[in-house]
C-alpha cells in the first residue's frame, strides 16, 4: 500500500544524510511519494554541492566503508530517489532565513513552498527527521 513519506533534513553530514537517501530510495522503489523537506543546514549543504559528505574521521570511515561495497553516496541516492519521483523541497521562511532567495533554488530544489502547504501534505503521512 503507498503512502506518502516525508524525511525532514536538518542535519546533512554522512550519517544523516546517508539515512534519509538510503530509506527515501527504498520507499520511492516500492511506490512511496517520498518528500525531502530541507532545512538551515541540510538546505545550505543541498545548495553548495556537499550533502552527505563526511565530517568527521568516523564518518570518513564509514563513508569509505560503503564505498568499498558499491554502496551509492548518499547525493547519488538522492538523485536517484528524485529520478523515481520523490520531490525535494523547503519551506520559504527557512529559505530566507538561511540567507538565501527561492529563485536560486530553481533546479535545486523541486518547489519552494509555505509551511502550511508542507503541513497540509503530512496530514496521514509517515514523517521521519533527521
Amino acid at each position: 500500500m503507498a503512502g506518502r513519506v516525508f524525511f525532514f533534513l536538518q542535519h546533512a553530514t554522512y550519517e544523516p544524510a546517508y539515512q534519509a537517501a538510503s530509506m527515501g530510495i527504498t520507499a520511492a522503489a516500492m511506490g512511496d511519494d517520498v518528500y525531502f523537506v530541507f532545512a538551515f543546514e541540510a538546505l545550505r549543504q543541498l545548495v553548495r554541492g556537499s550533502f552527505g559528505l563526511a565530517h568527521s574521521e568516523r564518518e570518513r570511515t564509514e563513508a569509505a566503508r560503503a564505498e568499498g561495497l558499491n554502496v551509492p553516496t548518499p547525493a547519488r541516492m538522492l538523485e536517484e530517489a528524485r529520478a523515481l519521483g520523490a520531490r525535494l523541497v523547503a519551506c520559504d521562511t527557512t529559505v530566507r532565513i538561511c540567507g538565501l532567495s527561492p529563485q536560486e533554488l530553481h533546479g535545486t530544489l523541486d518547489e519552494v513552498m509555505g509551511l502550511a502547504s508542507i503541513w497540509r501534505l503530512t496530514e496521514g503521512a509517515r514523517v521521519l527527521t533527521l
